[in-house]
């Protein structure tokens, strides 16, 4: 579910990407926190790669132990972290927006500000950044593109597929894609992210219905839906 947040807080502090790409070992200070942030690497400037930023991002104003602990993840930053209050924003949203394309097996997911693949080979996907999960760059939902990938290249055939927890579509739309005559049910307990799966499935031009060949998306409580419970078992 998006979270739209009156009292936002933004900290930068520049790095290098050394730092940047360690960052992940030396957060760990940040699960303990009150209210747990979120955190993004960047290039600084297009025109000094060498140059990076942490973006650190939370709902509560940062204290000086807190700022003191964002400045020890950059020991090289010559300037203090930069805070600044930010006007109401939706935190998905904001963390997510600057988010690369990526390439998972024969999948390209990008946002509509970057061009798709112009490879027959490809399947491009187009999901923005919005209040709804699934970009593709979690470990968990890029793994499970990769996975159905793989499944695809074993000759593996699927019939009735489910996807529960679908946030943005992004894996139901792959597995449209892949299984063409498999009928699809993407799933999700949050009304905002069905509209937001809804809006990316036109925007890709997939089918929108309960017949073979295109997706049926729903709001429903894990699988208490009746059109889940007629349409099992599953196979995928």
């Amino acid at each position: 579910m998006g979270l739209v947040l009156s009292d936002n807080w933004k900290i930068t502090l520049p790095c290098t990407r050394a730092e940047a790409d360690a960052l992940a070992e030396d957060n760990l200070f940040l699960a303990s926190a009150d209210s747990v942030p979120t955190i993004v690497t960047r290039e600084a400037g297009k025109d000094t790669p060498e140059i990076w930023a942490i973006d650190v991002y939370c709902d509560v104003e940062p204290d000086a132990e807190f700022l003191n602990n964002i400045s020890r993840l950059a020991p090289s930053a010559k300037t203090g972290p930069k805070v600044e209050k930010l006007a109401d924003q939706d935190w998905v949203t904001l963390s997510q927006r600057d988010l690369k394309p990526l390439r998972a097996g024969r999948f390209y997911v990008h946002a509509s500000h970057s061009a798709p693949q112009n490879d027959p080979k490809i399947h491009n996907i187009c999901i923005d950044a919005s209040q709804a999960f699934g970009t593709g760059h979690h470990e968990t939902t890029l793994g499970c593109l990769q996975t159905l990938d793989r499944l695809k290249r074993r000759g593996q055939n699927f019939r009735n597929i489910i996807d529960v927890g679908t946030g943005t579509g992004l894996l139901a739309f792959a597995a449209n894609h892949l299984w063409r005559r498999a009928k699809i049910i993407a799933s999700d307990i949050d009304p905002v992210a069905v509209s937001v799966g809804r809006n990316n499935a036109k925007t890709n031009h997939i089918k929108l219905g309960g017949q073979r060949g295109s997706l049926h998306m729903l709001a429903s409580n894990g699988l208490d839906h009746p059109a889940i419970r007629r349409s099992g078992p599953f196979d995928l």
